[in-house]
């Protein structure tokens, strides 16, 4: 069965990549069974099995007499980490990146709040160990993104609420791909070291407020460094291969912003 799930998936990533990339608009109609398998290289089984895995996706609908059409993005399920990956192939537009930094700004600071008030000893170690990591990347090289997804997923999963739990495993593509741009800017990971910084100290303080608003602080520095790699025009980065590794830091690159954080 392993080679039959492997042609799956291919036929899944060809037909769900030439979606989000647009070869079909929403409101077309995807060509027969026959047809679209022998475009994939694929039987008719696979097509069956890859239209179903679209539909589940919410990319396509089908129907009786209306056959397979496409549905328009606000159908898409963004929470699956296969269409941010489509996405991010065919290109990371400012609409989406737009709505991941709204979607960050809205749940983030209220989980790291919680996060102040719930988080265990088990949770704070993984967090610092997060940390420890991404201070390593920037001070030695190496890979920054993997300790930066694990941070935030922590102080998620630190909030102890169900929901949020579960949101930080769907978040995962989401976040990978902000993370990825907003650290291409030279020395921008280090500049937002203190930041990283700050957040963790005021949930081990156990300062709710200050918690939230040096996650704010976080994630709006997040926004004006993937705004300036946009405007740069710079290639950006795609979620098919690893993230780059960061070179060492040096001891120039100083602090750019600082968390505000409430006198209570």
């Amino acid at each position: 069965m392993e080679p039959l799930r492997n042609v799956h998936g291919q036929a899944l990533d060809r037909l769900g990549e030439a979606i989000v990339a647009g070869r079909w608009p929403p409101g077309s109609t995807l060509p027969p069974e026959p047809t679209l398998g022998e475009a994939l290289g694929v039987s008719r089984t696979v097509v069956r099995e890859t239209v179903k895995s679209l539909v589940a996706r919410g990319l396509l609908s089908t129907g009786p007499k209306v056959g397979t059409r496409v549905l328009a993005p606000e159908h898409w399920n963004w929470f699956d980490p296969e269409v941010v990956r489509w996405q991010s192939r065919s290109g990371l537009t400012r609409e989406f990146l737009r709505d991941l930094q709204e979607l960050r700004r809205v749940v983030e600071p209220a989980a790291v709040r919680l996060a102040a008030e719930r988080a265990t000893a088990a949770d704070i170690a993984d967090i610092e160990a997060a940390y420890a990591g991404m201070r390593a990347a920037v001070e030695q090289g190496g890979d920054y993104v993997t300790p930066d997804l694990r941070f935030h997923q922590g102080l998620l999963r630190a909030s102890h609420n169900r929901m949020l739990v579960q949101m930080s495993q769907a978040l995962g593509a989401l976040l990978r791909a902000s993370f990825e741009i907003s650290t291409a800017r030279p020395y921008s990971a280090a500049q937002a070291l203190p930041l990283h910084r700050a957040v963790l100290d005021a949930v081990v303080a156990r300062r709710p407020q200050r918690a939230e608003r040096a996650s704010l602080a976080l994630i709006d520095g997040a926004r004006e460094d993937i705004e300036q790699v946009l405007a740069s025009r710079r290639r950006l980065p795609s979620l098919a291969r690893p993230a780059a590794p960061l070179k060492p830091s040096t001891p120039s690159t100083g602090r750019r912003r600082t968390a505000k954080e409430p006198a209570t």
